[in-house]
């Protein structure tokens, strides 16, 4: 199943149940802590999340019923298929980064995240920012890594020479030409990173949502095309008969 598909699926409420408060950006937090912690507890899980224990309990039934996860005295540790879920994950989007404030974050605690390859998917960064608010956090920076360095969204100017700390802040995320950056900024770290996936992998489901429509509307087209393709045959058949 695709990543993005299965951390919706975990998110989402099961058959019998209420949806649940917590969000994707969660489950992929939950992923990372457990596969960094190893047999890691509910306790700390709801510590590290600042989910509550019930929260906690039925993030953990979702994560199981999926596979993700095993359970033991010991503790909560990634599957096999936890482990190739968050590996394909980080093909998507990178791991968090803990960076200063600059004079493009707005809030104490800022925390960056890149995702790969999404340059031609933002439009002025407006998204990104309504996406991290609406999961807690004050706001969201929008930056895309071009080859002249980093620009905002609908700009070409590299904010680098006004401003050359960014890029030795966000170094560490190893970036490539067409890479976009989102920094997700808060009064609490957890909520600046949470800001920040969620940022991120609405981009994601934005790209796929885009992809499928466009695929949609090419097999539309195709469709038509042979209809018309085919009645033409027809007619040019029904007159030859004519013609006997």
């Amino acid at each position: 199943m695709d990543p993005l598909e299965t951390v919706n699926k975990v998110a989402g409420k099961l058959a019998s149940g209420r949806s649940p408060t917590f969000a994707e950006a969660h489950v992929v937090k939950a992923l990372e802590e457990i596969n960094f912690q190893e047999n890691v507890g509910r306790l700390k899980l709801s510590k590290d999340l600042k989910l509550g224990e019930g929260e906690i309990r039925t993030l953990v039934k979702h994560l199981k019923n999926e596979g993700l996860i095993n359970v033991s005295n010991s503790g909560i540790s990634l599957s096999p298929d936890g482990k190739k879920l968050l590996s394909r994950l980080r093909t998507l989007v990178s791991e968090p980064l803990d960076i200063p404030s600059t004079p493009l974050t707005v809030g104490p605690f800022n925390v960056a995240v890149r995702v790969t390859g999404m340059q031609d998917s933002v439009k002025y960064g407006l998204e990104q920012r309504d996406a991290a608010i609406m999961a807690g956090a004050k706001g969201a920076s929008t930056l895309i890594f071009t080859k002249n360095g980093l620009a905002m969204p609908g700009t070409k100017e590299d904010i680098t020479k006004r401003n050359p700390s960014v890029l030795d802040s966000l170094s560490r995320l190893i970036l490539k030409e067409g890479d976009v950056i989102i920094i997700g900024s808060a009064d609490e770290k957890i909520r600046a990173e949470l800001g920040a996936k969620t940022a991120a992998l609405e981009l994601l489901k934005a790209k796929a949502k885009n992809s499928f429509t466009t695929q949609l509307a090419k097999g539309k087209t195709y469709h038509a095309r042979h209809t018309r393709k085919t009645s033409v045959t027809s007619d040019q058949q029904s007159v030859d008969l004519e013609n006997l």
